[in-house]
């Protein structure tokens, strides 16, 4: 059996047995989730949890001083910004932004694969936002999360691939177990999260293109498309994709005729969120 056969068998049999050790949602996260689903809890309640992280606590403010949630007052304390966003928008938010926290290696190669994958995912969280705008029922915040977290299956992955160096030194092949486990790793962490169904649909439907299913578009839609946008013009498999063919795009109501999705109009709220994120 060649090793990377060992290695996906490993890796599976681990998932399916509890044995795999999934990634940890920082705790400042968890409280402030904790603390939203509380329907007596209070924006000073949030903003107590927020200001034990200071550099949490000063991302946040800048966040809600930002083009893209500035309002005529600016924000200079917490319970400022809890109060302008609202609970829910600064639980996804604080989400959102402990998230790198998690895309760190002691192997240089697997940390050039980390900070690979915070790109792309900071850039498909930045168009899955845009997008978000001109699709009814899918609010923007929850659409920047779900692209942050697309590819959270590669985690897991790439940790473990620290200890296999064979995994490491051979061109191509890390990425060819990554294209073909991280999703459904990325289900099974969602759901050990206790993130909602809709984003555990995110991580494990994202790269299943001939998906279909009744009603309105979705998360999974919107990411799908958002995903693809991020490889034109790129070598990447889903670079090469017929558009036509993949139906998110006419469930979004989205042309397919150009290989490109007109985004002038929103690329300054692109560039903030790439601005906040990064």
């Amino acid at each position: 059996m060649e090793p990377e056969d060992v290695f996906v068998n490993e890796l599976i049999e681990d998932l399916e047995s509890g044995q795999l050790q999934l990634p940890t949602l920082p705790e400042v996260a968890l409280r402030v989730r904790d603390v939203v689903d509380d329907e007596d809890a209070n924006a000073s309640q949030i903003a107590e949890i927020i200001a034990q992280d200071a550099a949490l606590s000063a991302r946040l403010i800048q966040v809600g001083n930002s083009p893209l949630y500035r309002g005529r007052q600016e924000i200079d304390r917490l319970s400022m910004v809890v109060a302008r966003l609202g609970n829910k928008l600064v639980r996804n938010l604080v989400t959102s932004q402990v998230m790198k926290q998690m895309f760190q290696a002691t192997n240089d190669v697997v940390d050039q694969h980390l900070r690979a994958v915070w790109e792309h995912s900071v850039q498909v969280a930045a168009i899955a936002r845009a997008l978000a705008g001109s699709v009814p029922g899918v609010m923007p915040d929850q659409a920047m999360l779900a692209g942050l977290i697309h590819d959270i299956g590669t985690l897991p992955i790439l940790y473990r691939a620290e200890e296999r160096d064979e995994l490491l030194e051979t061109p191509g092949l890390l990425d060819q177990l990554i294209a073909r486990l991280h999703p459904r790793i990325g289900g099974a962490i969602l759901k050990h999260w206790k993130f909602p169904e809709a984003l555990v649909a995110v991580a494990a439907e994202h790269e299943n293109l001939e998906r279909t299913h009744d009603g309105g578009p979705d998360l999974v839609d919107l990411v799908q498309v958002a995903n693809l946008q991020s490889h034109i013009d790129t070598d990447h498999p889903l670079g090469q994709v017929d558009w036509g063919g993949v139906s998110a795009f006419q469930r979004l109501g989205f042309e397919t005729d150009v290989h490109e999705i007109e985004l002038l109009d929103v690329q300054p709220d692109i560039e903030e969120v790439h601005r906040l994120l990064e």
